[in-house]
C-alpha cells in the first residue's frame, strides 16, 4: 500500500458500506483513488463494522446486507453468499475483493483523531500503528464513520454498584461466555432478539426487557412502507439537527419463522424496563426482582462524530443539521450513512448522490 498524498481533493473517512459506495461513484465520475480522493479506515481489515460482529451472526439471520454498487462485476452477491458462514467473515472477504478490484487504495488502520480548518482548507489528522499526528489537507470531506465506535448505554440508578458484567453489543463475543449465568438482555431490536435466541439453551436464566413495546410485523421481511417511514423519521431529525431516532422505532421487527418460534416458546416475551440496578440483579418499580450475572445492553449506538468537534457543527438539539447528504453549516462536509442513510435502506443510493454533489462542488472551487 502506498502512502497517501499530503494534499488531496476529497477525504473519505470510513470504508464500510457507505464509504465504499461513495468511493465507487467518485471513481466512476473521474476521480483517481489514492491521489484525488483518499479513503481512511480505522479497521485492521476490510468489512467495516461487520468485522466486529459476534461469531454466531450469520448472513441468513442478519439484517439484509445489500450488495455494493458494481459488485456484480466481480460475480459476487450477498443474495447467493454462504448463509451458514459467520456474517463478519463473508462481508470482510467480499469487501476485500471489492476494494482490490476497484483499486481504492484504502489506508488502514487509519484512526482519524480530528478534522479542523486551516485557512480555507480542511485538515484531517490521523494515526496509524507506527506514526501519530499525520495530516492530509483536503478541499472536501465525506464522513462515513457510521455508529459502531459510539455505543450507547442508558443510565439507570445503581449501574455502578452492579457486581456482574455490563456487556454492550460491541463487546458480545459468543453465547458460550454466559454459560450457566443469569442474563438480562436489554433492547427492542433484532440484535437483542438474536442474543436471546443464542442464549436460550446456554444461560441458566434469561430475561428480556425493553424500553418500548415490541412491534412484531407479520411479514417476514421489512416492508416498503415501514422502510419509508423509518427513512422519513431519520431525515426529519437530521434536517432539524436533532438526535437521531433508532431505526427499529420506525420499522418494527419482521416476524420470521425463527422469531415466531421463539415467541411461541416464551423466549421472546419482553418485560417493561426495570427501574433500578442492584449489585446482584435488576428491580422493577413494583418491587419485582430479577437476579443477573450479566446485563447485555443491546441499546444501539450514536453517530461517531467526535473527530468533527473542532468544526463546531453540532446543534443545541443534539445532532448535526444535514440535508441531502451535506452539512448546512459547512458545505465542505458531506455525510454518508447518517440520518436517512444510516442503514442498508438508503446507503447505496446516497453514495451516488453524495459523489455527484462532491464532484459538482469541486468544479466550482
Amino acid at each position: 500500500m502506498t502512502s497517501p498524498p499530503l494534499r488531496t481533493s476529497v477525504v473519505v473517512i470510513g470504508a464500510g458500506q457507505a464509504g465504499l459506495s461513495v468511493s465507487f461513484y467518485l471513481k466512476r465520475l473521474g476521480l483517481e483513488p489514492g491521489r484525488e480522493f483518499v479513503v481512511l479506515d480505522r479497521g485492521p481489515i476490510t468489512g467495516g463494522a461487520w468485522q466486529n460482529r459476534w461469531e454466531a451472526l450469520r448472513i441468513g439471520s442478519a439484517h439484509r446486507i445489500n450488495d455494493l454498487p458494481g459488485m456484480d462485476a466481480l460475480g459476487l452477491s450477498f443474495e447467493t453468499a454462504d448463509r451458514t458462514a459467520p456474517a463478519k467473515d463473508v462481508v470482510a472477504e467480499y469487501y476485500r475483493q471489492y476494494e482490490e478490484f476497484y483499486d481504492f487504495q484504502v489506508q488502514r488502520p487509519a484512526d482519524v483523531k480530528s478534522v479542523f480548518d486551516r485557512g480555507t482548507d480542511l485538515v484531517v489528522e490521523w494515526n496509524n500503528l507506527k506514526t501519530t499526528g499525520m495530516e492530509i489537507t483536503t478541499d472536501l470531506l465525506v464522513n462515513a464513520t457510521g455508529t459502531w465506535g459510539s455505543p450507547f448505554i442508558p443510565w439507570y440508578p445503581g449501574m455502578n454498584e452492579f457486581e456482574g458484567r455490563h456487556v454492550h453489543t460491541t463487546d458480545y463475543g459468543s453465547a458460550a461466555e454466559f454459560a450457566g449465568q443469569s442474563v438480562v438482555v436489554v433492547g427492542g431490536g433484532t440484535s437483542a432478539i438474536g442474543f436471546l435466541l443464542e442464549l436460550e439453551d446456554i444461560a441458566s436464566d434469561l430475561a428480556w426487557v425493553s424500553r418500548r413495546p415490541i412491534e412484531f410485523l407479520d411479514a417476514g421481511e421489512l416492508g416498503m412502507e415501514a422502510g419509508i417511514t423509518a427513512v422519513a423519521m431519520q431525515d426529519a431529525a437530521a434536517r432539524a439537527g436533532q438526535a437521531l431516532p433508532s431505526i427499529v422505532s420506525g420499522t418494527g421487527v419482521p416476524k420470521t419463522r425463527r422469531i415466531q418460534a421463539g415467541i411461541e416458546r416464551g423466549v421472546l416475551v419482553a418485560r417493561p424496563m426495570f427501574s433500578s440496578i442492584e449489585p446482584n440483579g435488576v428491580r422493577w418499580a413494583d418491587g419485582t426482582f430479577q437476579k443477573a450475572d450479566a446485563i447485555v445492553w443491546s441499546t444501539g449506538f450514536r453517530p461517531e462524530l467526535r473527530h468533527l468537534a473542532p468544526l463546531k457543527l453540532r446543534e443545541k438539539e443534539g445532532g448535526i443539521s444535514v440535508g441531502a447528504g451535506s452539512s448546512w453549516k459547512d458545505p465542505r462536509i458531506f455525510f454518508a450513512g447518517y440520518g436517512p442513510q444510516a442503514s442498508t435502506i438508503g446507503a447505496n443510493r446516497a453514495g451516488r448522490q453524495i459523489a455527484r454533489q462532491v464532484v459538482a462542488t469541486l468544479s466550482n472551487l
